[in-house]
């Protein structure tokens, strides 16, 4: 595998080595080794079909539920190799959040879907969960939107209000990471730059992985890019450096336009 890495001693929460992943006969990832670090934004960009959201998923294991994969490797977050051994799944989804490519509340109200998480998880004082929720929406910029009215069904919400929601969602457990699939492909230009001003705020406090098809948007928000083609990591580095030098003339070509 030809890629190449910047590294600092910056804090890994994910860290993944020669991983390979199997729909079946299809080979979807091949070995990758790729660091995800704390507190910052990582960009996976490549063409469809390049194994992005399946790289993504498995940072929580959500691929694990599609019939016939088999994954071999080392995937280590919090010194666990989370790929062998057993894994309380509802514990690791609370501290590996996930952002769809749509938003997708659920129909209830805007109130109950915030606290959701937060409810599963055994939280039962009414105070404590009008705090998380108030908390999670304040994060997300939603607060002042929804606050005379949260008892309302969430999906009356716009677009990008429901997309701001569903992350108020995921944030709303406290976790480590947050994994996003492409967050604003449905939204209009003025949504998607609310969901970006909202990234680049939320990594103060979390961890963020990025799917985007979006050159322009990896540049902004990611603190670091990893392109994939093909099932492979071609090349992973800081993104200034990505954008102005790749190593890689496959990397130049796909962010010059040339192909993707």
């Amino acid at each position: 595998m030809n890629a190449v890495a910047t590294e600092t001693a910056k804090k890994e929460v994910f860290r993944v080595n020669d991983m390979n992943l199997w729909y079946g006969q299809h080979h979807a990832l091949k070995h990758i080794d790729l660091a995800i670090r704390e507190h910052e934004v990582t960009a996976i960009i490549g063409p469809s079909g390049c194994g992005k959201s399946t790289f993504i998923k498995t940072l929580n294991l959500m691929v694990k539920t599609v019939p016939g994969v088999k994954i071999t490797g080392d995937m280590m977050y919090k010194d666990d190799n989370i790929l062998k051994g057993r894994v309380d799944l509802v514990e690791l989804r609370k501290n590996v959040g996930m952002v769809f490519q749509k938003g997708n509340p659920f129909p209830q109200s805007i109130f109950d879907n915030v606290v959701y998480g937060p409810r599963i998880h055994g939280v039962k004082s009414k105070q404590q969960l009008k705090e998380i929720a108030e908390k999670a929406l304040r994060d997300v910029a939603l607060w002042d939107e929804v606050k005379d009215r949260l008892s309302a069904p969430a999906l009356g919400l716009s677009g990008g209000q429901q997309q701001r929601l569903c992350i108020a969602r995921a944030i709303a457990t406290s976790p480590d990471i947050l994994l996003m699939d492409e967050p604003t492909s449905a939204l209009d230009p003025v949504s998607t730059l609310k969901i970006e001003e909202l990234i680049m705020k939320l990594k103060e406090k979390y961890t963020i992985a990025i799917v985007t098809h979006n050159m322009q948007q990896a540049a902004r928000v990611s603190d670091r890019t990893a392109f994939f083609l093909m099932g492979e990591l071609v090349e992973v580095n800081d993104t200034n450096v990505m954008f102005s030098e790749p190593n890689d003339q496959r990397t130049n070509d796909y962010i010059s336009g040339r192909f993707g």
